[in-house]
């Protein structure tokens, strides 16, 4: 303890000098306060609505841009809602919160009313329907508990939210609430989108009306059978144990029901499909035109339809079936119905990267698009592929979505009927990564810019390329100067880098070199960014070359690249970061590839670990964040999307499991996970870190006192980093 407290103190000298970026980098949470966020055109494509904070607060206020005049004003501010009342979160709206990845505070989300002469707005778990011409504020009466995923009917009429487990609705014009589903309960409830369905499917939606507005179809969980996880408050053992259903590979499942009845009450009818055959109901969509819709998996997540569901009997009919030997990706934005519902657009990978379809209502290939080309994105792609959809226009037959010359860089495409993809510039950065979206009526579109150079502009554009306005912001620019680089080390397939130099960098200088990892699938760590680079900078800033390499099992190289890692983490991602180590030894001297570190968190936390653990002559020293140490104790859609389901896949879980390499550990490794994680939760470090303590493995745990698997607070995000870099430069 007393050798600790000496390091402490030494250390806490050596980085005062630093910690004006770490704090300003918190306290402007990443530098993205102050930056709009969560635009929205309004329904005739003649304003833009969006949320923004100041530079260093959390609570969003609401804001709008009318692009006529460029002119902005600010709509609503949450202390006016609550009248000057403290914002406060329940357990379910923590959780959703956490699900979505999201930081803010104040309003974190608004919904526009179909005609645009509505606002919705949640807070405190309350609702409040605002008039935009005059801003007139109407509190619905919901009743008692929060009210969770609230959405406007597609008449504009009323309002529909999950309340107490069950789904009700708000007449506007009376302000009279009722209750559409009966009998939810925390076990079974009604209307809320299970805990895998928001965590790994990224569908939060639990219920939605039919285009009629008459119905509601909705989501029915039943828990029965699940374990539950509690995560206890270690700073407050006198509060109660949250419980959560959590389901482990191998394990039971949430079973979930698909169920419609009519907006006033009444008879509940079934939408049936083989549900024994595809548990997993991933997407649901009530379009304008067009049925509803879902799209059902095998547990396997090997095989998967898209079903037609009759409005009356609820029986449902197969549109299409996709199926891969390894696994489907799963993409929220399809099956994209058209705006006259003749037909959809699915995404596929079937014949070795992501391409788009456009089939008819039956589920058979258009003709028109067939007669073109047989396919377009893979087969007439932008040199690179599609990776994500912006919009179509109906008024000309013109399909707009994301794709690039390399996996690194996202521009801003459009493909007519019979034609070729061809980018739509918008911005002048090649080398930069966009993302969009198309007005409903395709005349404008709404872009996001980010480079190595800069932070995340939004701007809008006509259809031809011509900038109309730009979302203002108020953000602190970095004052940090970043010197990245991005490249392709090696001969193909190579693996793309991004190389951080200290401000301090002389040619021919050897440096220890420090290794950013993720290294999983669904994630890039390598691309034209500004923002994810800047606390590296401030890393490599204090005598580090920090480096990032994308392996095998990352997204945007082609099916065969991302579905290697199938029924292994371990050997592949590992292999990959240290043959790119290899590389960048050879091609860059000064790195001094004797002193290697490696940082990671979730899956990264993992990969760091396992390099430091399973890696001994590559890697140095590694500081593992909220690391998954077996995957038996994860989730299952994520998990045995990957690994295989459980007893049979038994392999792949050993050899991808963390507490294999215990016995033959021998380099130091620093553990940093928040208490009440309910994502990767706190007992899988606790787990390793008994196995080697047992195993006589020096190593460090550094708890997170009730932290989930992000960090937002401020000082603690700037200790966290102060620490990260103490710990190696103590040990490179």
């Amino acid at each position: 303890m007393k050798v600790l407290a000496i390091t402490l103190l030494t250390a806490t000298a050596a980085t005062a000098a630093d910690s004006s970026f770490l704090r300003e980098f918190a306290e402007t949470r990443r530098y993205l306060a102050g930056r709009p966020a969560s635009p929205k055109f309004s329904p005739d494509g003649k304003t833009v609505l969006f949320l923004r904070a100041k530079p260093k607060a959390p609570e969003q206020t609401l804001f709008e841009l009318e692009l006529s005049t460029g002119q902005t004003k600010e709509l609503l501010t949450p202390e006016a809602l609550l009248k000057g009342a403290a914002e406060t979160l329940s357990v379910a709206e923590k959780a959703r919160m956490e699900r979505m990845r999201m930081t803010a505070r104040g309003f974190t989300r608004f919904e526009l009313s179909p005609d645009g002469k509505k606002i919705l707005l949640g807070l405190s778990g309350r609702l409040y329907v605002v008039e935009r011409s005059g801003g007139k504020v109407q509190e619905l009466k919901t009743g008692k508990g929060a009210a969770v995923d609230a959405k406007f009917s597609p008449d504009g009429l009323r309002v529909g939210y999950v309340r107490e487990n069950d789904v009700h609705v708000v007449e506007l014009k009376s302000n009279v609430e009722k209750q559409v589903t009966k009998g939810g309960t925390e076990a079974r409830p009604h209307g809320l989108a299970e805990f895998i369905a928001q965590e790994e499917m990224s569908r939060f939606a639990g219920f939605w009306f039919s285009a009629d507005s008459k119905t509601i179809v909705f989501q029915e969980t039943d828990h029965a059978g699940m374990e539950q996880f509690g995560i206890p408050d270690p700073m407050h053992p006198e509060a109660r144990l949250e419980q959560f259903f959590y389901p482990r590979p191998g394990k039971a499942n949430a079973k979930v029901k698909l169920l419609m009845t009519p907006v006033g009450g009444g008879k509940v009818t079934a939408i049936v499909w083989d549900s024994a055959a595809f548990p997993y109901l991933a997407t649901v969509k009530a379009p304008k035109a067009g049925p509803i819709t879902l799209v059902v998996q095998n547990r396997e997540q090997t095989k998967e339809q898209v079903l037609q569901a009759d409005p009356k009997t609820g029986k449902t009919k197969v549109l299409l079936t996709e199926d891969d030997a390894a696994w489907l990706n799963l993409a929220q934005e399809f099956p994209h119905w058209l705006p006259d519902g003749s037909g959809f657009f699915w995404m596929t990978e079937k014949n070795g990267g992501p391409e788009v379809e456009l089939r008819n209502a039956n589920g058979t290939f258009h003709s028109t698009w067939v007669k073109a080309a047989d396919r377009y994105g893979a087969a007439a792609r932008p040199e690179g592929g599609f990776s994500d959809l912006v919009g179509y226009d109906e008024a000309n037959k013109a399909l707009w979505f994301l794709g690039g010359r390399t996996p690194v860089e996202t521009h801003v495409y459009r493909v007519k009927a019979g034609g070729a993809p061809e980018r739509v510039r918008l911005f002048a950065e090649d080398n930069s990564n966009e993302a969009a979206v198309l007005s409903p009526d395709g005349k404008a579109v709404l872009a996001r810019l980010t480079s190595l150079t800069k932070m995340p502009t939004l701007a809008v554009f006509s259809a031809e390329g011509k900038q109309l306005a730009e979302l203002p912001s108020v953000a602190i620019e970095p004052s940090l100067k970043v010197r990245a680089e991005v490249k392709k080390l090696g001969g193909e397939p190579g693996f793309w880098t991004t190389i951080l130099t200290p401000a301090s960098f002389k040619a021919g200088q050897k440096l220890p070199v420090i290794l950013n990892v993720y290294g999983g699938p669904g994630h890039q760590e390598v691309l034209y960014t500004l923002r994810e680079n800047l606390v590296l900078q401030w890393l490599a800033d204090q005598g580090f070359l920090v480096v990032k390499f994308d392996g095998r099992g990352t997204p945007n190289r082609g099916r065969d690249w991302e579905r290697a890692i199938k029924f292994d983490f371990a050997s592949i991602p590992a292999d990959d970061q240290v043959a790119a180590l290899k590389l960048l030894g050879k091609e860059v001297p000064e790195a001094d590839l004797s002193r290697v570190g490696v940082y990671g968190w979730s899956f990264g936390g993992y990969l760091a670990a396992l390099l430091a653990m399973r890696n001994p002559d590559a890697v140095k020293s590694a500081v593992s964040g909220a690391p998954v140490v077996d995957w038996l104790d994860y989730d299952t859609h994520y998990t045995e999307r990957f690994l295989g389901v459980p007893p049979a896949a038994a392999r792949a879980y050993e050899v991808s499991n963390l507490l294999t390499y215990v016995p033959k550990t021998q380099r130091p490794i620093l553990f940093m996970h928040g208490t009440a994680d309910d994502n990767v939760y706190f007992f899988h470090t606790l787990k390793l870190s008994d196995a080697l303590f047992r195993a006589g493995k020096p190593h460090s745990v550094l708890p997170l006192a009730n932290f989930t698997h992000m960090v937002p607070d401020p000082l603690v995000m700037e200790r966290q980093w102060e620490w990260i870099a103490r710990y190696f430069k103590e040990t490179l």
